[in-house]
């Protein structure tokens, strides 16, 4: 009579290394698309940063020349890394003069303005940035508020 040498086997090492095998690409995959969930967040988060110093960047540029001589809304390129490629154009909206009040006769500094010899006053100024992305519509948008002292022609030119 022969006997077998080994005994009869009936698969159930293969149907758990199936089982395990299917965990684990389970667990990969699923690693895979929370990874890249993460990658795009951070990517937006990025964009939104960099579109806000671009506003930021436009507002101190319109800040900084004399806009309260003819307010009007503008398109501003801005190269944040400077590699003279524009980056982001940022539309600047008309400038708002939102209060005008008489300022103290007391002088505030040392310096003695050019043109404001009749009165002075401090206006204070609406200024809005926005940076739009083209590829996904996200859009950003910088409000802020600036004080200018101008003088009561100027004032009366400009302010409502």
């Amino acid at each position: 009579m022969k006997t077998a040498l080994f005994p009869r086997q009936r698969g159930m090492a293969l149907v758990i290394a199936l089982v395990m095998l299917l965990l684990m690409t389970l667990m990969v995959s699923s690693a895979f698309t929370l990874s890249n969930t993460n990658l795009t967040s951070v990517g937006n988060q990025q964009w939104r940063s960099e579109a806000q110093a671009a506003a930021e960047v436009a507002i101190e540029q319109v800040v900084g020349s004399p806009f309260t001589l003819a307010p009007v809304a503008e398109s501003i390129a801005v190269d944040l890394n400077r590699d003279d490629v524009i980056d982001y154009v940022v539309q600047i909206a008309r400038p708002e003069c939102v209060r005008a009040t008489l300022a103290s006769s007391v002088s505030a500094s040392s310096l003695t303005l050019v043109g404001m010899a009749n009165s002075t006053w401090n206006t204070v100024w609406e200024l809005v940035a926005t940076v739009d992305d083209p590829t996904t519509g996200a859009s950003v948008r910088v409000r802020t508020g600036v004080r200018i002292l101008l003088s009561e022609a100027r004032k009366n030119a400009v302010c409502p």
